[in-house]
């Protein structure tokens, strides 16, 4: 069996990531260390998936009907409201959106909510036949985007509100010269999924390690406050989002 927390695994924080996973285990009586394969989405495709966080725009396109929700995970971090979050729009200058009409825009991935359909989403009312941006790079990810625009290589990004977050308590630098020009609408935030385990044995497991007060300050170091256990279609939000995009003529990035 296989188990992976990537989505937020910065080296800064990798410790007290161990730490959750071996706290997680320890209750559900696996000896199931956790990966950190190159590819961080394949673990995520494997039939032995155990435990592991996907973004939601996979959870509800490339994996749909091929895992299982375990739950929510909340965060505390600004943009987060219990197991919704945004995304947040850095710029180099502020100014509305409309500004930034024929720009240069960074995107992590071409399935990422947080970084692509959150960047659409949040520039469409401003968008013309379908076209806001003159074009779009693709950078492999958040802290990437963040480069790409205050190194000037793009003017604007889509950017988890975890892990601004996190950039706040541990790389206040990358977003040295950068502003927020708007927020994301909120959508259900990245969960947690299995492929062979029991969902309601992983749920007792997480509201066991929630209620330790020795696992507190893992918890603290990782922004996890609690979860909700929310019925799969509730992410059919970002889904309805994306097809009334489309339904209004769509928006080319990528």
């Amino acid at each position: 069996m296989i188990a992976a927390l990537q989505m937020y695994d910065w080296p800064e924080v990798r410790e007290a990531t161990d730490q959750w996973w071996a706290g997680l285990a320890r209750r559900l009586g696996v000896d199931a260390p956790l990966e950190r394969p190159a590819d961080f989405a394949a673990p995520w495709f494997r039939d032995d998936l155990l435990f592991a966080q996907t973004c939601g725009y996979p959870f509800t396109h490339a994996l749909r009907g091929k895992v299982k929700l375990v739950a929510t995970p909340h965060y505390t971090a600004d943009g987060c409201e219990g197991p919704m979050y945004r995304s947040i729009l850095f710029a180099r200058e502020a100014g509305p959106v409309a500004a930034f009409r024929g720009a240069v825009a960074a995107v992590n991935t071409p399935d990422s909510m947080s970084g692509m359909l959150a960047l659409k989403l949040a520039v469409a009312p401003y968008a013309e036949r379908g076209r806001f941006f003159a074009r779009a790079i693709e950078t492999g990810g958040h802290l990437a985007s963040l480069d790409a625009v205050r190194e000037g290589r793009a003017d604007l990004c889509a950017i988890d509100c975890v892990c601004v977050e996190l950039a706040r308590h541990h790389r206040p630098d990358l977003l040295q010269g950068l502003v927020e020009v708007a927020r994301s609408p909120a959508v259900p935030g990245l969960p947690w999924i299995t492929q062979v385990g029991d969902p309601s044995a992983l749920r007792d497991a997480l509201g066991s390690a929630f209620a330790d007060p020795d696992l507190a300050p893992v918890r603290e170091r990782l922004l996890l406050a609690g979860f909700s256990l929310l019925p799969p279609e509730t992410y059919d939000r970002i889904t309805d989002l994306e097809k009334a995009l489309e339904r209004n003529g769509g928006l080319e990035l990528l």
